[in-house]
């Protein structure tokens, strides 16, 4: 598997590291959550990403993630009071239970007009899928 997503993330120029653990990433995504309301939140996902995928730091551990919230220019005490009561837990109950109304069984998914593709796609794939929807490409 490391090997297969090694190769898929060079092929968009991703950077990768080797990783030996699958950690829990529900308190992040509630991190990414009471990031989006923060001016500047989404700045949170790169180093998010750098942290689980090239890092591969765990990403479900307060301390970490309150790291992350700091290195991304947010408040590292709100951060931790976010995370420790669990402010936006509710809020990814929400998008975890509509994800399975719509039948989502892997990330990434891309949905459009009712259908979806599952997983890591190259450009072409996702292209095709997009066309396949009736979506017109922009002129420039």
């Amino acid at each position: 598997m490391n090997t297969r997503m090694k190769g898929l993330m060079e092929a968009e120029g991703l950077p990768y590291g080797t990783r030996t653990h699958t950690y829990n990433s529900r308190l992040a995504q509630e991190l990414g959550k009471w990031a989006e309301t923060q001016e500047g939140g989404a700045a949170i996902h790169k180093p998010l990403y750098q942290a689980y995928f090239v890092e591969s730091r765990n990403i479900g551990d307060v301390e970490v993630l309150v790291d992350i919230a700091a290195s991304a220019g947010l408040s590292a005490e709100t951060a931790r009071q976010v995370l420790e009561e669990r402010l936006f837990s509710d809020m990814i109950d929400a998008d975890w239970d509509k994800s399975r109304q719509y039948g989502v069984t892997g990330v990434p998914t891309f949905v459009a007009a009712r259908q979806g593709v599952v997983g890591a796609q190259p450009y072409e794939a996702l292209e095709e899928f997009l066309t396949s929807v009736g979506a017109q490409r922009k002129s420039p």
